[in-house]
């Protein structure tokens, strides 16, 4: 009895240990290529004037890219915003072909996220008066700034990813 015990315990591990390593290589997956699919798909959003004029307010109010739009009209920023998101998309994208190129756009998400976090601090609407206000959300923009912490973390994620794929390259 004590041996039959003994000689399935290193079974249930290895199972174990396969599953486990099978749904970190399965979050891997998903935490980078859901990122990609998030940057391309609200990129290719950014050309329309609905996406355009929805960011408005949140750059409008901020004290830290308000004054983009005395440089650009609130669409041609979008559109560079967009062009911007597209690109860190294909560049987080390319982690199989490039280490360097994945990590670049990771850090680029990650800066990008800190961005759109900021707009939780300057933004009128974020905190949800009816409430109380702070710490209370409103849906909009409030609830949809907040996923950004998120989006923050697994750029991160990715970033530090692909520059351990990079270090393991040079050894």
């Amino acid at each position: 009895m004590i041996r039959t015990a003994t000689a399935t315990m290193p079974l249930e591990r290895d199972t174990d240990t396969t599953l486990s390593e099978r749904l970190q290589t399965l979050g891997t997956f998903m935490t980078r290529y859901g990122l990609v699919v998030v940057f391309a798909w609200i990129g290719a959003m950014k050309f329309s004037a609905y996406e355009a004029n929805g960011i408005q307010p949140l750059v409008a109010n901020s004290p830290l890219m308000s004054w983009l739009y005395n440089i650009f009209s609130v669409q041609a920023f979008s559109n560079l915003l967009g062009v911007l998101e597209i690109a860190i998309a294909v560049m987080i994208a390319a982690r199989p072909i490039s280490t360097r190129i994945s990590a670049a756009g990771s850090a680029l998400a990650a800066v990008l996220f800190l961005g759109t976090l900021s707009f939780m601090l300057s933004t009128p609407p974020v905190w949800e008066a009816s409430l109380g206000g702070f710490p209370a959300l409103s849906v909009a923009p409030g609830q949809f700034l907040l996923k950004d912490l998120a989006l923050l973390g697994a750029s991160i994620w990715t970033l530090g990813e692909a520059l351990t794929g990079m270090s393991h390259k040079s050894r």
